[in-house]
């Protein structure tokens, strides 16, 4: 076992100083106090992750990144692509509104059909609340 300084240990181990701290706070990690205040750390060969996987670990959030950056490009465009088509039918909407005058019907009246819009029938609701 190795007694190293905490920020030694926090180097070796890839954490931050505090992060050191924290585990000798809770008692994780082998420690000692000096008289003049200074805390060591005890690391062995388990507490100190060997350098190849450290080396893939931060290759494969390399590549995390890199796949999250494309898929936010992706959705940016994706979301231009809707506003512009949006846009358009938005700028189609008074060509598409009803006219303000009723169109005439071209189905020829029957005898006896008048010419007055027929009240709408009443619903049960209405009927039932006498409205």
């Amino acid at each position: 076992m190795d007694r190293v300084t905490v920020s030694e240990a926090a180097e070796c181990l890839g954490v931050t100083p505090d992060a050191i701290r924290q585990r000798v706070r809770r008692g994780t990690i082998q420690h000692d106090k000096e008289p003049d205040g200074r805390v060591y750390v005890y690391l062995d060969k388990s507490h100190i992750p060997p350098q190849d996987a450290h080396d893939n670990l931060v290759d494969a959030l390399r590549d995390q990144v890199e796949t999250l950056k494309t898929e936010l490009a992706d959705w940016k465009a994706e979301a231009q692509r809707k506003d512009t088509i949006i846009m358009s039918l938005t700028q189609r909407i008074p060509e598409l509104e009803a006219p303000s005058e009723p169109r005439e019907s071209s189905v020829p009246k029957t005898e006896g059909e008048s010419t007055t819009p027929e009240e709408p029938p009443r619903t049960w609701w209405r009927r039932i609340l006498g409205t």
